[in-house]
């Protein structure tokens, strides 16, 4: 597969992507497709790819109608790409985002194209409606009848209440939990307080806001649908105000709340990647390399306070390939799915004994709190699930960027007991 039996460096050499809006407000009619356009076209804009034929575009949603199939080939062919740009779908719940630019990083790497597009939207908004079980069976029943008085039988046997559709279920199919009832238990399993959670939720929305004042998202944002800023951002918030929440998954002794939790949102964000080759024929900075990555499953049946701590193992592993320590990076970005697993995490890699539980023969260690999530994440960023990857990729990016050097550390936990780490370096 390689063409010169060398593995080539990989750049992030451009980013964008639209605001990022809490479900059923400014991108409330919008479908994924005309989110990912909009953050596509922004993209082309700022990077002058107009007309050009680049090498692939990947990316994918996690919610998405059943007639979204081949989402990034249409997408690409609604963006003034060369239409000759191939596309393909990826999708690994909130891992979409990197994995996408893993995907085509590593055929940059291997010299199969020299330029590519990864991206990531979702839509909270625009969401399936399904029919019910028997409803289906009943019209499926019908298409396949021979007669017409067949097909009236069938037909008679629908009662009203039969219409109603099924509402979407954000659920774990092995535990019929949703991603916030797990972490409630994580929460309680490794005794991370509702104060403590508090804290760090009102802390990422300063730093977000603190950010947006300094200009540091100007260029890496296109307004659209008259949205010029994640509207989740909350500038007034307070300690107060977040212990006035009640509580959103154990109405009686739970922690999390949709204060301390990344709301439902939707969005869309890419990123561009590129050899350096490529890079310096078009005059393009190098942000940045992925230099490695790793993804980790975990059982989450049994262990279901484990759900969203698949990233352990994955930060395990990949800092064993890297011959790296935790401790060796100058930012960390560790997505903000609910402030809870984010302190679970912190905690289990600074205990020998949690680390432990995991098999695992040695922690990770402590790191520096004041690297991580510099410019504030997840809580007040919102999370249109395959998006959060290449916001998260950006800012990493920039922020190695703007310093001239250095390593980025970059986490995500996502449904199905999954979880995705990389490393950028300058």
């Amino acid at each position: 597969m390689l063409n010169n039996h060398q593995s080539r460096k990989v750049a992030i050499v451009g980013y964008n992507r639209i605001p990022f809006a809490r479900q059923n407000t400014f991108y409330a009619d919008a479908s994924n497709k005309d989110m990912m356009v909009a953050a596509l076209n922004g993209l082309i804009a700022r990077y002058k790819l107009d007309g050009q034929l680049l090498g692939e575009v990947a990316g994918g949603a996690v919610i998405r109608h059943s007639w979204e199939i081949n989402l990034m080939r249409e997408c690409t062919l609604h963006t003034s790409l060369h239409p000759g740009t191939p596309a393909c779908d990826i999708q690994q719940a909130c891992d979409t985002g990197i994995e996408a630019a893993v995907y085509i990083a590593n055929k940059i790497s291997l010299g199969q194209i020299e330029v590519g597009i990864a991206g990531g939207v979702d839509s909270s908004s625009d969401v399936p409606l399904v029919l019910g079980e028997k409803l289906r069976r009943i019209l499926l029943a019908a298409r396949r009848a021979k007669t017409t008085g067949d097909r009236l039988k069938q037909f008679l046997k629908i009662r009203f209440k039969d219409l109603t559709p099924v509402a979407p279920m954000n659920r774990e199919a092995p535990t019929g939990l949703s991603m916030g009832e797990h972490t409630e238990i994580t929460a309680k399993y490794y005794q991370i307080p509702r104060e403590e959670q508090d804290a760090f939720a009102l802390e990422s929305h300063r730093k977000m806001a603190k950010a947006y004042e300094s200009g540091f998202f100007e260029d890496m944002i296109t307004p659209y649908k008259g949205l010029q800023r994640d509207n989740n951002l909350r500038t007034d918030s307070s300690m107060e105000k977040l212990a006035k929440l009640k509580p959103a998954f154990d109405k009686v002794n739970g922690s999390l709340t949709a204060g301390n939790s990344s709301p439902l949102t939707d969005g869309a964000s890419c990123i561009l990647l590129a050899s350096e080759e490529w890079a310096a024929q078009h005059g393009l900075p190098v942000l940045a390399y992925i230099t490695f990555a790793e993804v980790a499953a975990l059982e989450y049946q049994q262990n279901r306070h484990n759900l969203l701590l698949a990233p352990i193992y994955a930060s395990t592993r990949m800092l064993q390939k890297a011959n790296m320590q935790l401790q060796d990076f100058d930012f960390y970005e560790i997505h903000e799915a609910f402030t809870a697993q984010v302190l679970a995490t912190l905690k289990i890699w600074e205990s020998p004994e949690l680390t432990a539980q995991f098999g695992l023969d040695k922690n990770l260690g402590a790191i520096d709190r004041s690297k991580l999530n510099v410019t504030g994440s997840s809580i007040p960023a919102g999370h249109p699930f395959a998006a959060t990857g290449g916001r998260i990729l950006a800012t990493m990016a920039k922020l190695l960027h703007q310093k001239g050097s250095g390593k980025g550390f970059v986490s995500i936990c996502a449904a199905g007991g999954l979880g995705i780490t990389a490393i950028l370096e300058k």
